[in-house]
This record gives C-alpha cells, structure tokens and sequence, in this order.
C-alpha cells in the first residue's frame, strides 16, 4: 500500500485551522511548521490550511470510509456564520469572534476523548498532550507517513487489559485508577458512549457523572467535543474568570449556576461561546485593557 494524498477536504469559510487545532480540546496534533501531525481514525495524517480548505496526507490505513468522516470530525457540517449570530450577544464574544473567526469544535472519537479529559483532572495541555502520547506508544499501533512514525490511541479493552498498575508507570498518577475503571465499562458495554450522544444533555451528563472521577466539568468536555452536545458548557479556571469579570460583575456562582445562566445567555450553542472564552482566556485576554466593554445586544 502507498501512502494517501495530498487531498483537499474542502470547508467552507471561515475556518482557522490552527486555532481549532490549538485551542485545548483534542491533545495529539502536534504542529511542526504550517502544518500539523495528528491520529485520527486509526491513521496518521498530516494536515495544513489551503485557501479552498484542509489539505490532507494520510498513512495507507486510512480507509474510504474514515476518509469522508473527516469533514465530520472537523465539524464542517457546522453553519459557523449562523452559530455565530446565536452566540454573538454582546461585544466582549464579538471581540472573541472577530480575534479568532474559523476557530470550530471538533466531533472526536468519544472513548479518546474521555480517556483525554480524566488525564485533565488537576493537570495542564502539555502533561494531557504527554499522558496521551505515552498510552498511544505503549498500547496501541504503529503508523508512518513521510518517514514519521506515531501510535493510534488504544481501544477501551487494550486499556483495560493494561490495568491501573500500567497507567500508574505512564505517570497517570491518581487518574490511572478512574481511566482504568472507566476502560472497563466501556470495554464491557457497560457504559455505552453512542447511547450517552443519543440522551438529552443533562440525562448524559448524569450518565457520565456516574463513574467514579468524573466530575462536571470533565463530562461537559466529553459531551460537547465528541458527543454532540453543543449547549454543553465546560467551566475550567479560565472560562470562570472570563465569565465573572465580563457578565457577573465578579459575583461569583456554582458550576451549575453557571451553565444555567450561559443556556439562557448562549443559547443552543452555548458549547461555541465557551470554547472561545476558553480559547481567549488562556491566551490572556481576560482582563486585558483592549479587550471590548460588555455591551448587550439583545
């Protein structure tokens, strides 16, 4: 078999690759110049934005079939411009909008991204990023594109097979014993990822919420970055300041106060509109001089 590409994934505008790609929610694109070098779908590709859309190298396993979900991983089925029109509510997210227009959501492979989000629980991008490559070399399968080699993320049950001690010696700390139980009910179908995309978000977010180590802040990341879930409203440190110091007048309020009041502030999207406090946060813009005085549109 040879080696797949280049092809073109067209996407409409606007689209910034490089912010969706950067902003926090998937941790195993590694960028290397202009392009980037990611697992999806049990392929290594290396991918960079072209004027029509993605220009993408894929190793040979990269089937027909993974091929065309590719644009719904990249979410390009999204209507940004309309989400956009929902979301934009006051000139603090039109100044996030406007900084990082194209920045989308991406629709993951759901058991990677549980796995990734309990490797999140009092930790940071790069030490997710490290856990997850480290799992990725020691369980799971080799790929080589262009000379590089990288591993696929393991199945549910290579985790499971593994057991706690394994992730303990990848550096997991304390989160090995919840990704290793949490392998476990997804390798025995006790805990079905398709049937949470198919509940109603706050029966979901119970459902994750049920095992052990997974809090709310982590299963509103599973929901919205791979199950579909976008009123879902992940509060980390960053998005909390952003949204006492622009909207509460630096009241403070519980998690779920919070994701009460972006449903009825955000709407349906309200998953866009963190994601780019998030985004905005974490590169310091909370609280900066220039950023824009909070104004309501309606």
């Amino acid at each position: 078999m040879v080696e797949g590409g280049p092809f073109l994934l067209e996407a409409p505008p606007p689209l910034d690759l490089g912010a969706t790609l950067e902003s926090g929610q998937a941790h195993r694109w590694q960028k290397d110049g202009d392009v980037y070098w990611g697992v999806v779908y049990g392929s290594l590709l290396k991918v960079r934005q072209v004027p029509k859309g993605i220009e993408i190298f894929s190793d040979p396993e990269l089937s027909a079939a993974s091929k065309a979900m590719l644009g719904s991983y990249f979410r390009l089925d999204d209507d940004l411009p309309a989400i956009y029109e929902e979301i934009n509510r006051d000139d603090r997210m039109d100044g996030m909008i406007r900084r990082y227009s194209g920045l989308r959501l991406l629709r993951q492979e759901p058991w990677e991204c549980l796995s990734a989000f309990i490797c999140s629980a009092t930790s940071n991008i790069p030490r997710i990023a490290a856990n997850m490559e480290s799992m990725a070399d020691a369980f799971g399968e080799p790929r080589s594109l262009h000379g590089r080699v990288r591993c696929t993320f393991p199945p549910a049950h290579r985790i499971a097979e593994a057991g706690e001690d394994a992730l303990r010696e990848l550096a997991l700390g304390f989160r090995a014993k919840w990704l290793a139980n949490a392998a476990i009910q997804v390798a025995e179908g006790e805990l079905d990822l398709e049937e949470v995309r198919r509940l109603p978000y706050w029966e979901a977010r119970a459902r994750l919420t049920e095992l052990p180590g997974i809090g709310a802040k982590i299963a509103d990341c599973v929901l919205v970055f791979s199950l579909d879930k976008l009123e879902a409203f992940p509060i980390d440190r960053w998005v909390s300041r952003a949204v006492q110091e622009w909207y509460l007048n630096g009241k403070t309020m519980k998690y779920d106060d919070i994701v009460h009041w972006a449903h009825d502030y955000f709407g349906r999207y309200a998953g866009y509109a963190q994601q780019y406090l998030f985004h905005g946060g974490r590169l310091g813009k909370v609280g900066r001089a220039d950023a824009p005085a909070s104004k309501s549109k309606g």
